[in-house]
């Protein structure tokens, strides 16, 4: 019996022996039958490629493009028979899995039978299955899988990020002054203005190298799973808060992290004593090592951001953007020698780029404080909290570029430019902006850093500024979330309402730390057009994914997903398992529309698109399927 898989580009399925904690293994079970046939020996597959898999963090064997499974059997009698079994597997590509399928299959052996056949084809946006037995007619199966949710966060926005973040490295005390003594000396020791060249490009190529190394190892390290994980962890997040404390205390002047003296003056002997391209590239690590105290933070800040993206090349894209930025002025001064005459010369203005750096880095800081506090629940920092310190950090930032206040290094201010004037009446109205989030304003500019507006002291602002209160009883179940709504947190219990009122359900799959979910309440949901078709015309169920809650103990449950036995403990755990199951994806934001059944009313889900009429055509298509008015 042969059974050939046809797999289309992006998606792999597994091998027949997975080790424990590891997906689903492609597996064919038959019935066992003594006196019409018997197997003989096991089941061959293809050689595949054995490689780590993001998904499930280890080393697997992964089959993809086409592949063919064989089975010889002893025929035992002569008569007709059929041959009963199943195959169960698991699809995936690089960023997630469909559920496992377990699809039967009936072959009828006679004499004229030559070859059966079942075939598997898997697509990109959806798995059909079709069973195809030679000389039998049948029907192709097909099931349907959403499809797969685009992400607008890509890699092209992690590497113009990277990029900025090497351009505000250049302009750093540690990395500027080094321009001009760099490229003179490669000017005053080579021989001719080609070598010049020609060595100043190898330096910036081995500055682009160092750093790309830097992200290819933490990717290495951590894996794209683990990375995302990060992203709703606490203890992660409460440690990037830390850090990125600590990285700012070091831009402001509180002191400077060096790397050791041993390794830079070991480095730079090694630049003296091999051959000239080898000098090139220690030279290259000495100014990554000498520079550390500037480049350090914005590096490990990069990373933060790139790591909760959760993508696997994300580091490794970012630090390529970053080198690059580092490294191309270090070739182009080489090559147009008299631009370092236009340049402007080191001074006080480079700390207070440094200082400028560190209070962003301070107020990103706690952000991360802040996720960390909504996925615990503990209300530590709530928005009107997490507000008052991004206006007590700006605010003292306009005075520091106005010249009310002096930190350590900074040099005498004699007077105001006007680009620091500019600078500093710009934030000023940044800081003006942020103060009436304290009585309820969206702040839809800056609506995915602090938390909603319903995890807040005074969720319909002081006063009532954001809405008028409420004066209605509840549903049981239910609370108010933002702007007002009346939302569930429970499936069973949302649904049972929507079934009272026989209006449609929106299933609003989101986390306490999706920026995403975030920005699309405080610029989607927020549109008048949008509010008030939500609160007339629907029951809004959102399932909070990342909820640590504990579930009782009689709710508790052991999840089969992706192949290996987990227990679900927690409300997020619940709702994480059960987006997975029913709908095959595990994204947030994710809203699905179902009827009083919890059967989809629209096809196609919705995920993260600012585009207010197209989630308003969203909720209407949702309304005429349920022919509700």
């Amino acid at each position: 019996m042969i059974f050939k898989a046809k797999i289309k580009k992006t998606w792999h399925l597994y091998g027949t022996a997975i080790p424990e904690g590891g997906p689903v293994a492609t597996s064919f079970t038959f019935e066992p039958s003594k006196t019409k046939y018997k197997l003989i020996g096991k089941i061959s597959e293809p050689k595949g490629k054995t490689k780590f898999d993001p998904n499930f963090e280890m080393n697997l064997k992964l089959i993809d493009k086409d592949a063919v499974f064989k089975q010889k059997i002893k025929i035992l009698t002569e008569g007709a028979f059929v041959i009963k079994g199943s195959v169960e597997y698991m699809c995936c590509d690089e960023s997630r899995c469909l559920p496992p399928t377990d699809e039967h299959f009936e072959i009828k052996i006679d004499k004229k039978t030559k070859s059966t056949t079942l075939q598997i084809t898997a697509i990109d946006s959806a798995l059909i299955d079709t069973v195809h037995v030679a000389k039998v007619d049948s029907i192709p199966k097909i099931i349907e899988i959403p499809k797969k949710e685009e992400k607008k966060s890509g890699l092209l926005w992690v590497f113009i990020l990277g990029f900025l973040g090497g351009l505000l490295a250049l302009i750093t005390p540690c990395v500027f002054p080094m321009i001009p003594m760099t490229v003179s000396f490669f000017l005053k020791s080579s021989k001719n203005k080609k070598n010049a060249i020609t060595d100043a490009l190898v330096y910036g190529i081995s500055i682009v190298v160092i750093y790309v190394i830097l992200g290819l190892g933490i990717t290495a390290i951590f894996g794209a799973n683990a990375l995302n994980a990060m992203s709703t962890n606490p203890v992660f997040n409460f440690l990037f808060f830390l850090l990125l404390v600590l990285f700012a205390f070091s831009f402001l002047g509180a002191f400077e992290l060096r790397m050791p003296t041993k390794w830079i003056n070991a480095l730079d002997s090694k630049a003296d004593n091999t051959s000239r391209f080898i000098s090139i590239f220690f030279m290259a690590f000495t100014l990554a090592l000498v520079s550390f105290s500037c480049t350090g933070p914005i590096i490990g800040t990069l990373l933060v951001e790139t790591a909760v993206s959760g993508r696997t090349l994300s580091p490794l894209v970012g630090m390529t953007g970053f080198a690059l930025a580092l490294a191309i002025p270090f070739a182009l001064f080489a090559v147009f020698p008299s631009w370092l005459k236009s340049m402007p010369k080191s001074g006080g203005w480079l700390n207070t780029v440094k200082v400028f750096l560190g209070f962003l880095e301070l107020a990103l800081a706690f952000k991360f404080l802040s996720n960390a506090d909504l996925v615990l629940q503990l209300h530590f920092l709530e928005r009107e909290v997490f507000l008052a310190i991004w206006i007590a950090i700006f605010g003292v930032l306009t005075m520091y570029l106005f010249g009310m206040i002096k930190l350590p290094h900074d040099s005498p201010l004699p007077h105001l430019s006007v680009g620091r004037l500019s600078v500093g009446l710009f934030v000023m109205s940044f800081t003006i902006y942020m103060i009436p989030g304290l009585w309820g304003a969206p702040l839809k500019i800056i609506s995915a850093f602090p938390p909603p507006l319903e995890y807040s002291e005074s969720p319909f602002g002081i006063g009532g500024m954001a809405g008028s209160i409420p004066t209605t009883a509840l549903p049981d179940g239910a609370k108010y979330g933002t702007h007002g709504l009346v939302v569930f947190n429970d499936y069973n219990k949302g649904l049972a309402y929507a079934k009272t009122k026989n209006k449609p359900t929106m299933l609003d799959f989101t986390g306490l730390a999706c920026v995403n979910c975030r920005k699309m309440e405080a610029d989607v949901w927020a549109d008048s057009k949008v509010l008030d078709i939500l609160r007339k015309d629907y029951v809004v169920i959102s399932l909070y994914v990342d909820d640590r809650a504990p579930l009782p103990v009689s709710e508790q449950y052991i999840s089969t997903l992706g192949g290996t036995e987990r227990k679900i403990k927690t409300v997020g755990n619940k709702w994480s398992d059960f987006q997975a199951v029913k709908y095959g994806t595990n994204s947030q934001p994710y809203y699905v529309l179902v009827d009083n059944d919890g059967k989809k009313l629209v096809d196609e889900a919705f995920t993260f698109n600012t585009d207010v009429d197209a989630f308003v055509k969203f909720l209407e298509e949702g309304k005429k399927k349920m022919k509700y008015t």
